[in-house]
């Protein structure tokens, strides 16, 4: 086990062992105990009662956040000609079809995001291997695999995220930046904990919201009381 540096050492006598806080005090005290030099990322961490391996209980989808990731989201559009002027038009970092995909094959992979057409994935599945494993294999669930490319780059450059839950049953995201207020840091939390709710899976028993963490780029977890953020 590594050993514990002095401001780690200092965030955790900061938490009170096994308290759960409410989401304003718990945003709080993220931000008390984050001494990174950088804007560390603002993380949520969601143990759902599902079981992934279940198709049924598969908890997957998109939320728009109400003030953004704080990231810089670089965005690349694989479409067609006619598409291509509207796609840049909306902020695409990187617009194009053949020369791109070659790129891909090549290795390349400089981007947080892919959009494309349902008429281009024939095209795409063959960069399956390359994208699949870096989670940027576009997909009709996501929203990244559409008709309007524009409108999906804007989202995406909006603050729209996706998300899946994992083999454990834990959603984890990024959902903003330690320099963010307090109170868009609750406001993003909340929209992320809502669409988490209105996705539960009617196969779901017992209670769906086990838990819920919140914290920043190599800060301490901390605990937020799921029953004040549900009502």
């Amino acid at each position: 086990m590594s050993k514990l540096t002095k401001n780690q050492k200092v965030a955790l006598s900061k938490i009170e062992a096994g308290k759960a806080y409410s989401l304003a005090e718990a945003v709080e005290k993220v931000k008390e105990v984050t001494y990174t030099k950088f804007d560390a990322s603002f993380d949520i961490d969601v143990r759902l009662g599902v079981d992934p391996r279940k198709a049924n209980q598969m908890v997957r989808g998109v939320v728009t956040l109400p003030h953004g990731t704080g990231k810089q989201v670089r965005v690349l559009v694989l479409c067609t000609p006619d598409a291509e002027n509207a796609a840049k038009a909306a902020g695409a970092d990187y617009v194009g079809l053949d020369e791109y995909i070659e790129k891909i094959k090549g290795g390349w992979t400089d981007v947080d995001v892919i959009i494309t057409q349902p008429a281009i994935m024939g095209k795409i599945g063959a960069l399956g291997r390359v994208l699949g494993p870096r989670g940027l294999m576009p997909n009709p669930k996501s929203g990244t695999v559409t008709v309007d490319v524009a409108k999906a780059v804007e989202e995406v450059k909006k603050g729209k995220i996706d998300f899946k839950v994992d083999k454990n049953g834990i959603v984890h995201s990024s959902i903003g930046k330690i320099s963010f207020t307090p109170e868009q840091m609750r406001d993003n939390a909340r929209e992320f904990i809502a669409t988490l709710i209105k996705l539960k899976p009617a196969t779901a028993k017992g209670t769906y919201i086990k838990s819920i963490y919140l914290s920043s780029t190599m800060s301490p977890g901390v605990k937020v009381d799921t029953k004040s953020v549900e009502a």
